[in-house]
């Protein structure tokens, strides 16, 4: 069963921007700078996205000189595609065994 900690990075991910930036950031390391160019949104727009992504334990920080730099934490991802992988499970067996309420 999921608990209110995945719904609450489910809602992390379900902006259509933070979304984007975990795509870039599974295929590279990014600073900023690489993250405004390819998304095209404001610096302080993006700020705020990646600063919810830290929060929420998405992405880690590496500093480099006067540059932040961004990287994906996998396992993160791999968690929620675990809970989507047991809620499968669940309906695929309920599924299978016909199972469903009588109506009152």
């Amino acid at each position: 069963m999921m608990t209110s900690v995945d719904t609450d990075l489910f809602r992390v991910l379900a902006d259509p921007l933070r979304l984007r930036i975990v795509t870039l950031l599974a295929q590279e390391t990014l600073c900023t700078t690489h993250l405004v160019a390819e998304t095209g949104a404001k610096q302080t727009n993006l700020s705020n996205h990646l600063r919810v992504l830290r929060e929420a334990g998405v992405v880690d920080t590496e500093p480099c000189g006067r540059f932040t730099y961004y990287k994906l934490r996998p396992e993160v991802l791999e968690t929620m595609a675990g809970a989507f992988a047991e809620l499968a499970a669940t309906a695929r067996a309920t599924r299978a065994a016909d199972t469903k309420r009588t109506c009152p």
